[in-house]
């Protein structure tokens, strides 16, 4: 099939590039110049696992290509997938502009008589493939014959390629029998459970699936406060709860709290569409709050390790707000950096992928902060190591050789990648999140 994607960023990417890999031809439009020539010649823009052999592939194969002007593709495609931004306004509803000026310019650019699908891949709230139809109805001219459907995302960033190729469940929002007749061919290939529904229960489903999973994270957050005060290990009550198959452990990790593109802006819109309509949403206020506390928390551990934070060195492990992602937005390191550089902390960082898309996206904060390329040059020097990704070879660092070059022995490990009793027997203060904490007073 020919398919259009509009949108390169980090959904319409691997869209494109995984129904390319299944055997369908796409474009995808671009505004950004530069971006568009060079994912056109096999560079990935995004830090996303097996996308960059995928891209080339099917670039090479002449399945995927990249373009600038929507014109391109229009009237040659038969479903043209919308992956542009939704972010927040300052009320917390989402932005929806782009999304309808790429709407009108396809109706306007569509031939009389052609069957078009145009399918809202994007995070929208609910009632918005409803107001898409009457843009369409507004805006059509003689005979065209344009559809809106709705097939949200559940891409976790990471691993976005598998979820992909191997998603748990596909959701079609989807009122004639020509659209899904269209969809079902298009996802062929895929060998899970399609649910075929309404637009509404389809955005509805997106919006509740990221809100509930971020009410796990902040619960077991929340819990893990708990544990600190009644000395309790909150990953072995995590542990204990997941074996409950009506809990599962997924998402019942504690540390500094969610980011990313997805939970944050997702949460702030589902909570507006509940308000908007009266009701009482306040759950999720209390996951955004819950959420909104957690580098203070993370701050008060590393005074618990070093005392009065003027004057100290702290070293950041990690910038991206999850491992196996470039990603920074809504990064808990850049909330925990204007927290400490309030109180004269000198911050020396790093990440494995993520450390430019830092300096430009908190390029304030980041030219008072210091970067570097390893984890041994970072801590060199520092008061306090700071775990803020679980980055999977930040458990192979030399913890002992690392006590000589550090100014004072002592980690806060926001993630709880370590185990506190292996690096307290090497010397180290040590504080982990849920875990009974260690008593220093009278040191400093």
């Amino acid at each position: 099939m020919n398919i259009g994607v509009v949108g390169a960023g980090y959904v319409g990417l691997v869209t494109a590039v995984c129904l390319a890999e299944v055997g369908h031809n796409l474009k995808v439009v671009e505004v950004n110049a530069e971006k568009v020539e060079k994912l056109n010649n096999g560079e990935c823009t995004i830090y996303e696992a097996g996308l960059t052999e995928l891209l080339q592939n099917n670039i090479q194969a002449g399945r995927l290509n990249f373009t600038n002007h929507l014109t391109d593709m229009i009237n040659d495609c038969e479903a043209i997938f919308l992956c542009v931004g939704t972010p927040p306004k300052e009320d917390g509803s989402a932005d929806l502009s782009q999304i309808e000026a790429a709407v009108k310019e396809i109706v306007a650019q569509s031939n009389e008589g052609q069957y078009k699908l145009i399918v809202v891949k994007s995070t929208v709230p609910v009632g918005t493939a409803d107001w898409l139809k009457e843009i369409v109805s507004s805006h059509a001219t003689g005979r065209q014959v344009i559809e809106i459907a709705s097939n949200p995302e559940f891409l976790r960033e990471g691993v976005a390629v598998n979820d992909f190729m191997e998603p748990d469940r596909i959701i079609l929002g989807v009122s004639s029998i020509e659209g899904k007749r269209l969809l079902e061919k298009l996802y062929e290939p895929f060998a899970c459970p399609k649910i075929i529904t309404d637009s509404n229960t389809a955005e509805v489903i997106k919006y509740a699936a990221n809100s509930f999973l971020a009410t796990k994270i902040s619960f077991i957050n929340m819990v893990s406060d708990l544990c600190e005060e009644v000395a309790a290990d909150v990953s072995q009550v995590a542990e204990g709860m997941g074996y409950d198959k009506r809990i599962g452990p997924e998402f019942l990790k504690a540390g500094i709290g969610f980011g990313g593109s997805c939970f944050p802006k997702d949460l702030s819109a589902f909570l507006h569409v509940g308000q908007a309509r009266g009701l009482n949403f306040g759950l999720l206020e209390q996951v955004i709050s819950v959420n909104e506390e957690r580098p203070a928390r993370i701050q008060k551990k590393i005074e618990s390790l070093v005392g009065p934070l003027k004057g100290k060195t702290i070293a950041f492990l990690g910038l991206a707000f999850k491992a196996n992602t470039d990603d920074v937005r809504e990064s808990p390191s850049a909330k925990l950096a204007a927290l400490l550089k309030k109180e004269d902390v000198t911050i020396r960082a790093t990440d494995p992928m993520a450390s430019a898309n830092f300096k430009a996206m908190y390029a304030p904060l980041a030219q008072s902060m210091d970067f570097f390329e390893s984890a041994e040059e970072t801590l060199k020097g520092s008061d306090c190591a700071v775990i803020l990704t679980d980055w999977e070879h930040y458990k192979a660092i030399d913890w002992n050789k690392i006590k000589t070059i550090m100014n004072r022995a002592a980690v806060v490990d926001a993630r709880n990648l370590y185990t506190e009793q292996n690096l307290r027997q090497l010397g180290y203060s040590y504080a982990g999140v849920g875990k009974e904490l260690e008593k220093l007073e009278g040191v400093f």
